[in-house]
């Protein structure tokens, strides 16, 4: 049939795209390129070879798509930090993810303003767009090194709620530019309407999606990731048509269910993570979809790059500095988190929001906010690597570790704790049979170097090593003090 044999040939082309896009992030190895920047060049210069594709990819379409992303995005970056770690960060992401966005959006309207010439309603779009950052640009860069201190916990933290805000800003805007009954007074009002409505249900979801998932008694592990997946699209479609942020809400669920105890719990999280790299794939590629290359005026490029390079220069030290004053975080950590504000697709989609909305002057919005987001990945996310080096941000590179060692049970698992031995520790270099863990306490399990050793009490442990140790659940604390730096 003919019909099988033409969606064939699209499933083939597809298919083989986003293979080739998986693939390309093997580059960002060897060079300093963001996965993300190559995913959404890629697709802007393949709409421009191949005008077919621009042509049967609508702005909508898209729109819908990357709502449907950045659902699956917010959560799985809940699940990764969860609660307990963002609780040691929350004043900076506040700070910085609230605050920080209406400061970083209007210093951008202003500049827009006086700078490149546009009108207050022109600028104050621009600065809505390009308000939020995207962290997951970072530490794809980043790849297998992982920040320690409180930089990256701030970074992730900070996405999750300006991801929202910005949001929730833009709408407002665009219902300002487009209605003559809107004033700045209704958007400040719906705003915060918008937000606590998010936040609200987000709490309310998080206290029945953790029960629901730690009570199913579903017939098949691999329902569980389907469940929560689910859930987390039930509230947000819940909390959007209660005219509230359904990505705060789904932000906060996620933080819930990382923090608790579960089963099939890694089960849940790979599906997740595995799900949210599909999902940043597919937005930045179904984004660079929507432009040519070709129809990008010299206007586009000079005012996107100016506004690229006053927001790094400028106005995200300037923002970082008020927005932290009063936090305890060090002077290089302040340094590294104001250069570490990069742009991603939620930018591409706000501006892709104003398009739809029929704002005033959408498309010159769009192609100057793809081209700082470009600019953005490009060029300053590849020197990310390069400016913690120099700041002395810490870095642990990560064990690439494709084989995995576990044990089921019936119940839940209360005393089994897995420690990293810290340069410097009190573990560090001691014998294993010489460790303070008391005859309560036993090693049954010593990973070095990416491979499985036989504990044995001659055996001298090393910065990286790591251990289980089944030991009474509330010696957590007095375990962890062991293995940590002092």
């Amino acid at each position: 049939m003919p019909e099988i044999a033409d969606f064939a040939t699209l499933v083939l082309i597809l298919a083989g795209g986003f293979c080739l896009a998986v693939l390309s992030t093997r580059l960002t190895e060897r060079i300093p390129v963001p996965a993300p920047a190559i995913f959404l060049a890629a697709a802007a210069v393949a709409s421009d070879l191949w005008p077919s594709i621009y042509d049967r990819v609508p702005i909508v379409t898209v729109e819908r798509i990357a709502v449907v992303a950045l659902v699956v995005i917010l959560f799985n970056g809940g699940i990764d930090i969860g609660m307990r770690r963002l609780r040691a960060s929350l004043v900076p992401v506040l700070s910085l993810g609230l605050a920080g966005t209406f400061l970083t959006a209007g210093a951008i309207a202003a500049v827009a303003h006086w700078l490149l010439g546009m009108d207050w309603t022109l600028a104050g779009l621009v600065g809505a767009a390009l308000a939020p950052t995207d962290p997951a640009v970072m530490f794809s860069v980043l790849g297998r090194r992982e920040i320690g201190g409180r930089s990256g916990t701030t970074l992730e933290g900070e996405a999750g709620m300006n991801d929202p805000a910005g949001i929730a800003l833009m709408i407002g805007m665009i219902e300002l530019a487009t209605s003559d009954d809107a004033t700045l007074l209704v958007v400040g009002r719906e705003f915060v309407v918008e937000m606590a409505v998010g936040a609200a249900f987000g709490l309310i979801g998080a206290r029945l999606i953790v029960p629901a998932l730690a009570r199913a008694h579903l017939p098949s592990e691999s329902l569980y990731p389907v469940l929560a997946l689910m859930l987390a699209f039930v509230l947000y479609g819940v909390t959007s048509v209660a005219h509230g942020s359904g990505f705060l809400a789904v932000f906060l669920a996620g933080l819930a269910v990382g923090d608790a105890r579960l089963p099939y719990k890694s089960v849940i999280q790979r599906f997740q993570g595995s799900l949210a790299g599909l999902a940043e794939l597919v937005v930045f590629l179904a984004l660079g979809a929507t432009v040519r290359l070709s129809e990008l005026e010299l206007r586009d490029w000079l005012e996107g790059l100016a506004l690229v390079v006053v927001l790094a220069v400028a106005i995200r030290p300037i923002v970082v500095a008020v927005t932290l004053a009063g936090v305890r975080v060090s002077r290089a950590e302040k340094a590294f988190i104001a250069f570490s504000g990069l742009k991603g697709a939620v930018p591409v989609l706000l501006a892709a929001f104003a398009v739809i909305g029929g704002a005033p002057d959408a498309a010159r919005i769009y192609g100057l906010v793809f081209v700082a987001v470009l600019t953005s990945v490009l060029a300053q996310g590849s020197l990310v690597p390069y400016v913690a080096r120099r700041l002395g941000i810490p870095m642990d590179l990560q064990d690439r570790l494709p084989w995995e060692v576990s044990v089921r049970v019936g119940s839940e698992p209360t005393g089994a704790h897995e420690h990293r031995v810290a340069a410097g520790s009190r573990a560090d270099g001691m014998a294993l049979g010489d460790l303070p863990i008391g005859d309560d306490a036993w090693v049954t399990l010593l990973v070095r170097d990416g491979e499985a050793l036989q504990p044995h009490s001659h055996l001298e442990l090393r910065p990286g090593d790591r251990l289980l140790i089944l030991a009474d659940p509330e010696r957590t604390g007095e375990l962890k003090a062991t293995f940590d730096a002092r």
